[in-house]
């Protein structure tokens, strides 16, 4: 059918005309919510009236950035890039991806598993709750589906294939490459300009020039470099979790990028979380579990992607005989190694980003306490300039963790 936006009462009526859907709940008697408090998309949460229990979320992309709105156009061609993506990622590591029911690129719209036993990552984060298993699940989720979608796993026509698939999500590489490279560090109308104005340190951050330079050389990485498969936007609050399980939602921006981009995300979310308890709550106990499950993901994903790495042989860049066992496990470390150290680079950007950009983090920009919530982005500042100025030099996860903690 032809494309149009649904709202909550028109879409139980498309649903119920999809086989696979009526399948699911062995009834017409559905109904419709809208949850989603995202920035670009429709979510409903659609649920048999008679039991709540058996339920999906179903989610449209319409023709603009909802966050800002119809004024800012955006192609709604990303949802089409959202499925492929939660296709590839179920296909590698379905542990960690939400199962889809039902797909359509022509609508813009995915339908599937409803976690409702989960919360969004960031709230859980923000109320103090440890999730002991997340760093054992995220290092995985990084691991494979990054190793497995590159050039150390796949042949050389399978890499161009994927990249074919999904290298024309431009819009949102577009996006990333202004919001997170650019808009944020320079006077643009995008900004959170409210708290710009007369702010000693947004006009300095602005007038950084040593800062917005290496800003620029991360900017080119991620426009130029296509080492595997990213999710594009792997931040707290694309993350569903609780005690035992921890699935990754929302590739929207999936695109054939860095490796290093989708793990300086989810770094920087991590510290983000850890500046809003270290100025708001001061809660010494929460701050130091949440440097171990920085220190303890970073590492277990390098340990992982190397294992992976050692089952795989004959690929796109290694023909099985080429070097010695020695030299390539020296080439195989050093090049985790670089991977951690670009990660350190995009994660500055990250949290810089967020500060004074559109669509800021709930940890700082929600601090309502406006002496704390200045604090909380000076904290934030330090650590994003460090960050950014010595990612190329950072050799060990402990160079990371004393960034983060100095910056106090």
């Amino acid at each position: 059918m032809d494309y149009k936006v649904l709202d909550k009462n028109s879409v139980i009526e498309y649903l119920l005309e999809i086989k696979e859907i009526k399948n699911f709940f062995e009834s017409e008697e559905i109904e419709a919510k809208e949850i989603g408090d995202g920035n670009l998309n429709f979510v409903y949460l659609v649920s048999l009236i008679d039991n709540p229990e058996k339920s999906m979320i179903v989610k449209q992309a319409v023709p603009y950035l909802r966050c800002v709105g119809e004024e800012f156009p955006l192609s709604r061609e990303r949802m089409t890039y959202e499925i492929r993506a939660l296709d590839k990622f179920y296909s590698i590591f379905p542990n960690f991806v939400p199962r889809v029911y039902y797909s359509s690129e022509e609508m813009s719209l995915v339908a599937m598993e409803y976690l409702s036993n989960h919360i969004i990552m960031r709230e859980g984060l923000i109320n103090r709750v440890k999730y002991e298993n997340f760093s054992e699940h995220i290092s995985t989720y990084m691991a494979a589906t990054l190793f497995y979608t590159s050039s150390l796993s796949l042949s050389s026509v399978d890499k161009r294939d994927l990249m074919a698939k999904f290298n024309q999500n431009v819009e949102l590489c577009k996006l990333t490459e202004d919001l997170v490279f650019s808009f944020a560090f320079m006077e643009h109308e995008t900004n959170d300009n409210a708290n710009v104005e007369s702010n000693e340190n947004a006009q300095k951050l602005f007038a950084d020039r040593k800062f917005k330079a290496k800003v620029l050389g991360l900017k080119y990485t991620f426009m130029t470099q296509s080492d595997a498969l990213l999710h594009g936007d792997l931040h707290t609050g694309s993350i569903m979790i609780n005690s035992d399980e921890t699935y990754v939602i929302d590739p929207e921006f999936a695109f054939v990028g860095p490796f290093g981009f989708d793990v300086g995300a989810l770094l920087a979310n991590l510290v983000n979380n850890y500046i809003h308890h270290s100025i708001v709550t001061k809660d010494e106990e929460f701050q130091k579990w949440l440097l171990h499950v920085i220190k303890d993901t970073l590492e277990k994903f390098s340990e992982k992607f190397l294992e992976f790495w050692a089952e795989s042989k004959e690929t796109a860049l290694l023909v099985d005989g080429y070097l010695d066992s020695e030299t390539l496990d020296t080439y195989k470390n050093n090049f985790v190694k670089n991977i951690l150290k670009d990660s350190v680079g995009f994660a500055g950007c990250k949290i810089a980003r967020r500060i004074y950009g559109v669509a800021g983090v709930e940890e700082i920009r929600g601090i309502n306490d406006i002496t704390l919530r200045r604090e909380a982005e000076a904290m934030a500042l330090r650590i994003a300039r460090e960050f950014v100025m010595n990612y190329e030099r950072i050799e060990n996860t402990d160079e990371i963790l004393e960034i983060i903690k100095s910056a106090r």
